[in-house]
């Protein structure tokens, strides 16, 4: 079983001080390159030319005769006279051709012991880099070979008075060491150099960006206020001292100023708009109670009636009866909802949620006698804290709501179990689920549904909306998951410890 191959991680920085830091360091080790390089290409032609000089000089030396009394050697030992002059250094080459074809060389060597009979000892040149030094043209000309173990040599050859070839070098040993000498020491102070640009660098930069953090700071205070709902005072701002439009910085703290009061102006807006909604439903839900009450009252006084009504008078009596409870709740249910919005909440205190959820199971039972009823609670009481009416909404609608969207027969399942400081309940169908596409807008108000789930008994649209609402009032947690032949709803409470420090505190 092969694994995928796994990404290549990136060393390149992220962050914009990294980037510049980066940055920085990568331009002054291009500048220290080109200098290191211009510094050793115009050392190195400097120091040629001074060897050249050298060269020139061994050479004319090499065209004189060698003193008075030097001893000859015999000729299949003797060195080229050009060596054997005073004033040649150690290193230096030689190479005589002679008119007849006669070949004589030698290179001047240090550690040997001078003789009365050789008092210019010389190694001689061996015969692969000695062939290749009588291939060089006698032009005058100075040219660089390499001579195997001998290293690179500068040499020149010329003509002498003798009708000869005479061929003279100097070692490029010292040369190269220099230039070797110059790039480690210019390479150490590069370096020493960059990481004290780095340093100097990252301590600027990051002064310079602190304006930047401030400003990530004061979006992050935005980005964790509650701005989704309820009245909220949008009273952060960026500091006056990185506002000053002279800076870039400066501009966009300003902007974002001015974006911050648009976006208050808005919320404060919102708000008021949100109220005067809230205001309106609750009163209107308020108003209605009453002629509702009356037209229920008046209906149930003309079906007691014990005179006889015609059949379709009744009928219509009945329907009016029956929509006119139908809108009764409707209006209890929008009168919870806008008290909820509002914050108006009654006295918590500690309830008993197995007792409540058995209860309430029992009553969706004599609702639903089509639909199969599990109940699933431990024996002893789980308390939450909280207003036990709206607790007991809570269930049922749950309840209702999977009575009311599954067709005769399905199974209703519902738990209740504890975890982790948690008090968790739980409404299972094995239904027909919802459909995926209205699945994220459930608790909306008056969300609607297809014909995917029956709507048979009908349904305000608000039993879900009350229960988020009152879950979040008690500071719970609501979800539901849902696919063809399973739909979960999962209600989470705090434990009534944990319930009740919370609103201790708050």
């Amino acid at each position: 079983m092969s694994s995928s191959p796994r990404p290549r991680r990136r060393f390149v920085p992220s962050s914009l001080r990294g980037k510049l830091i980066a940055q920085l360091i990568a331009l002054l080790a291009v500048v220290c390159l080109v200098v290191g390089l211009v510094t050793e290409v115009a050392l190195r032609s400097f120091l040629i030319h001074q060897l050249d000089d050298r060269l020139s000089a061994a050479s004319d030396r090499g065209t004189r005769p060698p003193p008075a009394g030097t001893p000859s050697l015999p000729a299949g030992q003797r060195p080229p006279d050009s060596l054997r002059v005073p004033g040649q250094g150690i290193g230096t080459l030689g190479v005589l051709i002679e008119p007849g074809g006669g070949v004589r060389s030698g290179v001047l060597r240090g550690g040997l012991t001078p003789t009365p009979g050789n008092p210019f000892p010389s190694d001689p040149v061996p015969a692969v880099q000695l062939h290749e030094l009588v291939q060089l043209p006698s032009n005058g000309q100075f040219y660089t070979v390499d001579l195997g173990d001998l290293g690179d040599y500068r040499v020149v050859s010329v003509r002498n008075a003798g009708g000869g070839v005479l061929i003279t070098g100097l070692p490029l040993a010292d040369v190269t060491a220099t230039l070797w000498q110059l790039g480690l020491i210019f390479g150490g102070v590069a370096l020493g150099g960059l990481l004290l640009a780095g340093a100097i660098g990252a301590a600027t930069v990051r002064r310079t960006m602190r304006p930047l953090d401030r400003l990530a700071h004061t979006a992050s205070q935005v980005s964790e206020l509650p701005l989704d709902r309820g009245e909220v005072g949008l009273s952060v701002r960026v500091p006056e001292t990185d506002t000053d439009p002279r800076t870039e910085v400066g501009k966009v703290g300003a902007a974002f100023n001015r974006m911050l009061g648009h976006v208050a102006a808005a919320l404060a807006a919102r708000q008021a708009s949100e109220s005067r909604v809230r205001q309106f439903v609750a009163d209107a839900s308020h108003e209605l109670r009453t002629p509702l009450a009356a037209i229920r009252g008046y209906a149930e006084l003309t079906r007691r009636s014990s005179n006889e009504v015609p059949p379709e008078i009744a009928f219509a009596m009945g329907r009016v009866e029956s929509e006119s409870a139908r809108m009764t709740t409707l209006v209890e249910d929008l009168l919870l909802l806008a008290r909820l919005d509002a914050g108006r909440h009654r006295v918590y205190e500690p309830v008993d949620l197995t007792r409540l959820v058995m209860d309430a199971v029992a009553d969706s039972h004599a609702a639903g006698p089509d639909h199969r009823w599990l109940l699933d609670v431990p024996p002893e009481p789980l308390l939450v804290v909280g207003d036990s009416d709206q607790l007991h909404q809570v269930v049922l609608n749950l309840l209702n709501n999977a009575r009311t969207h599954t067709p005769p027969d399905t199974t209703v399942t519902t738990q209740l179990s504890t975890e982790d400081g948690k008090v968790t309940l739980t409404v299972s169908d094995n239904g027909p689920g919802i459909p995926q596409s209205i699945l994220p807008e459930v608790f909306e108000r008056f969300a609607r549904g297809d014909n995917s789930r029956s709507r048979a008994a009908g349904s305000t649209g608000l039993g879900l909306a009350i229960v988020a609402a009152v879950v979040g009032a008690h500071q719970g947690e609501v979800s539901v998951r849902s696919e063809p032949g399973r739909t979960e709803f999962r209600v989470r409470f705090p434990a009534a410890r944990t319930a009740a420090d919370f609103l201790r505190v708050n």
